[in-house]
């Protein structure tokens, strides 16, 4: 039988072979942490920075390439977001009022990186920009107008707050889409003041209804009394001896209707021609 071949290996090559071992297990763990590439998800833009410092280039959705320990990418969402914002003001006429002003807004996608440089993410940008600036924007809005106004131009208070939001907001990159006014309060006080005010406006209102309504039903009784009273002038006026005998006769059946006189029963119709006023 041949001899079996038998392998030795010295302590060196053993450490060499361990020390690579190692080596690629460690290599493997850091290319994971530091990952040379970076996802992009859908709706979001990436901001680069290098040494902390950011770039002018903005990644879009997809993968992208970087240099570890070197490149670092923070996400900015560009999809529109909704907040709903309480603003406190007072009016013209100094009364306290709350508006709840509800905001669609997103980021400019072609100026994430100076919004992230600028201010920061979406938290801050809300703290930061959008809070205070419908604060202010309301405040000057509502001191324009007294509390009755506020109420009845609802519509262009909104346009004014809407168009000095936008205005404010895109200077710092961001967008408004759209903005509503949730809810106007004012004060418990006043809230019931102008309620009655309401109530004595629609009590007087049918007061004044009922009152007019009066008037042009005695107009009417007035016009028609002095129709019926012109009528009955006129029949009298035209009604004649001759016109009575011939609406008589038109309605006459063939029979003479009978009236009772002092000689006994005569007819109705006088059919005696009058007496000749011709001399003999």
């Amino acid at each position: 039988m041949p001899a079996k071949t038998s392998y030795s290996y010295d302590s060196k090559t053993i450490f060499l072979i361990s020390g690579s071992v190692i080596g690629a297990i460690f290599f493997l763990i850091l290319a994971a942490n530091l990952k040379p590439f970076v996802i992009i998800n859908a709706g979001e833009r990436g901001v680069v920075m290098k040494f902390g410092k950011v770039q002018e280039d903005i990644l879009d959705e997809g993968i992208h390439g970087i240099i570890p320990l070197v490149t670092r990418v923070e996400t900015l969402s560009v999809r529109v977001q909704k907040d709903e914002l309480k603003a406190d003001a007072a009016s013209k006429d100094l009364q306290y009022v709350t508006i709840n002003v509800a905001l669609n807004w997103r980021v400019d996608a072609t100026k994430v990186n100076t919004v992230y440089q600028t201010i920061g993410d979406e938290t801050q940008i809300v703290n930061l920009i959008i809070s205070p600036a419908v604060s202010e924007v309301v405040k000057a809005a509502t001191a324009k107008n007294n509390a009755e106004e506020i109420i009845t131009r609802r519509g262009e208070l909104k346009e004014e707050i809407d168009s000095d939001i936008r205005e404010r907001l895109a200077n710092y990159g961001v967008l408004v889409d759209a903005i509503s006014l949730v809810n106007i309060e004012f004060s418990p006080e006043f809230a019931k003041a102008i309620e009655a005010k309401q109530i004595a406006e629609q009590e007087a209102r049918r007061a004044s209804f009922i009152a007019q309504k009066a008037e042009q039903e005695a107009f009417a009784d007035i016009n028609r009394a002095k129709g019926q009273a012109e009528s009955q002038r006129l029949l009298r006026e035209n009604l004649t001896p001759s016109i009575l005998q011939k609406e008589a006769i038109e309605k006459w059946n063939g029979q003479f209707p009978m009236v009772m006189g002092g000689n006994g029963a005569l007819p109705f119709i006088n059919i005696t021609p009058p007496a000749s006023t011709a001399n003999p």
